[in-house]
């Protein structure tokens, strides 16, 4: 597979500008994922001399010039089916085989599950949280082949992208690969970690490139950060600056808005697209409009939890390994880690954990689900998390479940929306220290919306309304997907606790 030559939807310059720009179609992503017919230079030839025709009419060229995704199919019906029932039988449904089509798919090796809706490829974090679904349901051989693929991108690219597109080559998503190969293990045994050193290894080390190289002078490389105390802690960030391919004009329309240079503003947004929450105003300067987004300086605390739990499972390896030297250093590094989410993200006055503005040197103020990671990752004291989770049950809780942030503004990772990953986050981290009630509170509201919604409509959405549950859903760039791979895996994890 190392051989297959990669299609990159740039690389038609002024055609894929042209209609990118002209919103010919009404979803930006779908043009970057059609399959040229032909090489480029010979569409682009054809481009330049069809386009001077009075006549030229741009869909015809393009609908003569490549296979365009099929529409994706919204009317597939459980026939009345138990929600229970209706998930297990979805798995084959969102099911893919592996496919060297062509386009801007990157080809992997086994099968594997995509979320749903527009959605047409496998994505990083989602896949970790449509696991737990899969180990309900014991479909441990789907878990393994997605690990296995997860395993091949890194060895192939260096790291996991957002997803296996070409156009998503510059970033990659909250790094759940450790999570997914502990999950297996609990499967199938130890080996399965040795198995995987060394593309946790690869992936570690993509996140902390710089870390030797950052000075006092220069603190910042790629997703690398030199901390005022000297500690290294990690930022999301893409390492292109231009509009997303598969939302391009979005881009454009935000940027067009900023007085911060274009480029500044395109790998901010792109950096948000790596958090996997694009977007929230958690990445907002201003805590409401897209266009003062700063993704790039801010230090997230679900991200250095996440590194963290790497971190723990690469000791746990280094000691099954005998490995002292790596021992040593990791110990170390997760005590620095540690001690740096807590100094840095921490507000002992407010109670809560936050962002940190690693450039203005303080917290962003922005209330979000991410301040269940410490919880979920055992980093907080029995106090934080007390204090944690008093704010959670009397702001986050509604209805429907705990809402995203506390702003309410037109990005969908914010109110009135509750996601499935953070869903489960929050239970789990709230169990972990003793909050019981509150947890099955939030597994309790969260279900009934599961299947409110279900029953009303035979489907499970990639969101939902967690403060009003007669309403929909809303906000962000596309509409509501349904599918849903994590909604699916979490409502079958939670209803199986």
């Amino acid at each position: 597979m190392s051989s297959t030559k990669l299609f990159f939807i740039e690389s038609l310059g002024e055609l894929y500008t042209d209609v990118q720009t002209s919103e010919l179609f009404s979803d930006s992503k779908y043009f970057v994922d059609s399959i040229p017919k032909y090489d480029n230079e010979q569409i682009l030839k054809s481009y330049q001399k069809e386009k001077k025709k009075k006549d030229f009419e741009l869909k015809e060229f393009i609908e003569a010039n490549f296979i365009l995704p099929e529409e994706i199919a919204s009317d597939y019906s459980s026939n009345h089916k138990p929600i229970e029932e209706h998930l297990h039988e979805l798995w084959s449904i969102l099911k893919r085989k592996p496919s060297n089509t062509g386009g801007t798919l990157i080809p992997l090796p086994h099968d594997y599950i995509v979320p749903g809706g527009r959605f047409r490829e496998i994505y990083y974090w989602d896949s970790y949280f449509t696991m737990l679904g899969l180990q309900v349901d014991k479909r441990i051989d789907i878990i393994e082949n997605m690990v296995d693929n997860f395993a091949h991108l890194i060895h192939e690219h260096g790291f996991i992208p957002n997803g296996n597109r070409t156009y998503y080559l510059g970033r990659s998503q909250p790094p759940f690969f450790s999570l997914m190969v502990s999950l297996l293990s609990e499967e199938k045994g130890m080996d399965i970690l040795l198995k995987h050193q060394s593309a946790i290894e690869k992936e570690y080390a993509y996140w902390m490139d710089g870390e030797k190289i950052v000075t006092t002078k220069h603190a910042q490389h790629r997703r690398v950060i030199l901390m005022q105390d000297g500690s290294i802690m990690n930022r999301y960030w893409d390492d292109f600056d231009t509009p997303r391919p598969e939302a391009f004009i979005e881009d454009i329309h935000v940027a067009d808005k900023s007085t911060t240079d274009k480029a500044i503003v395109f790998r901010n947004i792109r950096a948000a697209a790596e958090s996997g929450w694009d977007f929230s105003s958690r990445w907002f300067k201003d805590q409401k409009n897209m266009h003062t987004i700063q993704t790039t300086e801010l230090i997230p605390v679900d991200l250095n939890c996440l590194l963290l739990f790497t971190e723990e499972l690469l000791l746990k390896i280094y000691s099954i390994t005998n490995n002292t030297m790596l021992f040593d250093l990791f110990q170390q590094k997760i005590r620095q880690r540690k001690k740096a989410i807590n100094h840095f993200c921490w507000n002992e006055t407010l109670g809560f954990y936050f962002d940190y503005h690693f450039i203005q040197q303080k917290q962003t103020k922005t209330y979000s689900l991410a301040s269940a990671y410490p919880l979920f990752f055992y980093v907080a004291s029995k106090s934080q998390s007390d204090k944690v989770a008093h704010i959670i049950e009397e702001n986050f809780l509604h209805a429907g479940g705990v809402t995203t942030t506390l702003n309410k503004t037109n990005q969908q990772w914010d109110a009135p929306n509750g996601w499935a990953p953070l869903q489960w986050i929050t239970y789990k981290g709230l169990n972990n220290y003793q909050h019981f009630a509150l947890a099955d509170e939030i597994k309790k509201r969260w279900l009934l919306n599961n299947e409110e919604k279900y029953y009303a409509t035979e489907k499970m959405m990639e969101k939902y309304n967690v403060m009003n549950t007669d309403a929909k859903a809303g906000d962000g760039e596309y509409p509501n997907q349904d599918g849903f791979g994590w909604t699916n895996g979490i409502y079958l994890k939670l209803k199986n606790e």
